[in-house]
């Protein structure tokens, strides 16, 4: 599988980046977020979600662990970042979520890497070493779903719509 990079220069940027993939998620898709803080994940997660169609704020379920929100599908928004491991996973009934009829956003998704399904799409979020604001957005499907998921998506970023 071949990793795409795009380089966003705006929160606002990585925002509408995630809502024109949005519109291309089906039931079941398991999206995996990884960055340091700050990198764009959470701006990331909200073009998402209002690409879902999500009505209200979107945030990061840092202390609830998993936010879920009523859109054209629905969202399951985890944060796994204060878990201690994969075990940790189980408690929350991940599969329910992982092979539902919704979306998962996992943030941190490397800290359980374990339990997710062998076919997802991993992002990467980078600082890039110049000007504060821009982001590198590289894109790693596993799996052909997930291919052809980055394939379309780079369709609609290159034609700017």
């Amino acid at each position: 599988m071949s990793v795409v990079m795009v380089k966003s220069h705006s929160p606002a940027e990585t925002k509408q980046l995630g809502e024109k993939m949005a519109a291309l998620l089906q039931p079941g898709d398991v999206i995996c977020l990884n960055g340091d803080l700050g990198a764009g994940k959470t701006a990331f997660s909200q073009g998402i979600a209002r690409g879902l169609g999500v009505d209200g704020p979107v945030t990061s379920p840092t202390f609830t662990l998993i936010n879920e929100y009523e859109g054209r599908l629905p969202l399951y928004h985890f944060d796994v970042y204060r878990l201690a491991g994969p075990a940790e996973m189980e408690d929350l009934g991940y599969e329910e979520y992982f092979y539902g009829q919704g979306v998962c956003l996992v943030e941190w998704a490397q800290r359980v890497e374990e339990v997710l399904p062998r076919e997802r799409l991993d992002i990467l979020l980078t600082r890039d070493e110049g000007p504060e604001e821009i982001r590198l957005v590289h894109f790693m499907p596993k799996g052909g779903h997930y291919q052809q998921l980055v394939e379309e998506l780079m369709k609609i970023v290159r034609s700017g719509h």
